[in-house]
């Protein structure tokens, strides 16, 4: 059974809920951060960025930097923008994007099941940042940023966010990206249905947030073993429950900067030897698993896997973006780890196709590679068999906002 935890979320005032919430900090380019941290006095921002102002100069990831969010973050609430509910609770959360419409539950989730493995991974971590975001949660004491899970499909669920959203929000505002926000207090003094109903499940999945997990867990760990003071939260981590039939899982393009000292020609030759290779008359996403669309130079051509290639029954080395490092980047263009070579770039399918197109054609990268979406059932193959994806295998959405419903660690 999967167990849910209340809390005592630490939150912005209605009339502010637009204002505090944030994207995380990576989302915005440099001249939008400083506009925003100039123009809005409220946003989380000046929390998890405090060195955006003259005052607070602090090395990145130091613990003067943690230990100046801590106190901004103190400041929040002692200017009544961010309240504690008095009630222990859960929060349905509903993010509308375009047609698309994501409702969950944020919770906290137990740590305990995190470590027996039935809060199921398909990541690796990296120590280092694990390292640096247990030091994080040890000093601010707080998690403004839930690690999203996904479930299978729970018919009551659905019945009881239907019952729920038909009264009025707590919070209901729209976004300048075009999303709708809704958020519902359920005092869990009150109602214990989600309680009973999350305890039908055996397992979840980690959609996004690996290091957010890994890292309270880390903390617990700490705790317990230096024998610290015990915090009374600590036992869970700040989480978003949403039907996986409800996710969006997309990809993440591969754009490399040179073709290892190849021509175009010897490339697609060596190309050959383990795909079925076809020009197109003009670029397009795959239309299928297995097939890599290859952007050349101003050319398009379809990279399709070979049979020797797509019977091998190893589940990662079915997934397209492991087939284009075993096959294309590592072989042949020699990129040899990707979590740290800056000769390759990732990005995320929620660009605009004719952009990724635009960036080989002006020669910033030599050149491009398209894949098809993974599919939750791979990501769920891959976790249960204990395997670990390549890096940006699966861009997911919902993105939650930051400090909506922060999770404090210590009350």
């Amino acid at each position: 059974m999967s167990v849910i935890h209340p809390f005592k979320a630490i939150r912005p005032t209605r009339d502010k809920a637009q204002l505090v919430s944030t994207r995380p900090l990576a989302a915005y380019r440099k001249h939008i951060l400083r506009a925003k941290l100039d123009e809005n006095p409220y946003t989380f921002l000046h929390i998890i960025h405090p060195e955006g102002d003259k005052e607070h100069q602090s090395k990145a990831n130091s613990v003067e930097r943690f230990e100046a969010v801590k106190s901004r973050y103190d400041s929040f609430i002692e200017q009544g923008i961010l309240i504690q509910d008095p009630e222990e609770s859960f929060y349905i959360y509903r993010q509308t994007k375009g047609t698309h419409q994501f409702t969950g539950v944020i919770a906290g989730v137990s740590i305990e099941e995190y470590k027996n493995d039935l809060i199921k991974k398909h990541e690796a971590t990296i120590t280092s940042r694990e390292s640096m975001f247990t030091n994080y949660l040890n000093i601010t004491g707080f998690n403004a940023e839930p690690v999203l899970l996904a479930h299978k499909h729970l018919p009551e669920l659905d019945k009881y966010f239907d019952k729920v959203t038909k009264t009025r929000p707590e919070y209901e505002f729209s976004t300048t990206d075009k999303i709708k926000h809704e958020l519902w207090v359920i005092d869990a003094r009150k109602d214990t249905k989600l309680i009973a109903i999350y305890a039908n499940l055996n397992q979840l999945y980690i959609a996004d947030g690996h290091h957010r997990s890994a890292s309270s867990a880390r903390l617990k760990d700490t705790i317990v073993k230096n024998k610290q003071p015990q915090f009374p939260n600590q036992d869970y981590f700040l989480a978003y429950l949403i039907d996986e039939q409800k996710l969006e899982i997309l990809e993440f393009q591969r754009l490399v900067k040179h073709l290892n000292g190849l021509t175009p020609e010897d490339f697609l030759k060596a190309c050959k030897a383990h795909f079925e290779i076809e020009e197109l008359k003009k670029a397009r996403r795959p239309l299928q698993r297995h097939e890599i669309v290859c952007l050349l130079g101003k050319e398009a051509y379809s990279f399709k896997a070979k049979e020797a290639i797509t019977s091998v029954k190893d589940v990662v080395k079915q997934l397209d973006a492991q087939i284009l490092t075993d096959y294309i980047l590592n072989p042949i263009l020699g990129i040899e780890d990707l979590k740290t070579s800056k000769d390759i770039d990732f990005i995320p399918g929620t660009k605009e196709l004719k952009k990724v197109v635009d960036l080989v054609r002006k020669d910033d990268f030599k050149v491009g590679f398209l894949l098809y979406p993974a599919s939750i059932n791979e990501v769920k193959e891959v976790a249960d068999q204990g395997g670990i994806m390549p890096p940006k295998s699966t861009w997911v959405e919902p993105k939650m906002r930051s400090g909506l419903t922060i999770y404090s660690i210590n009350e």
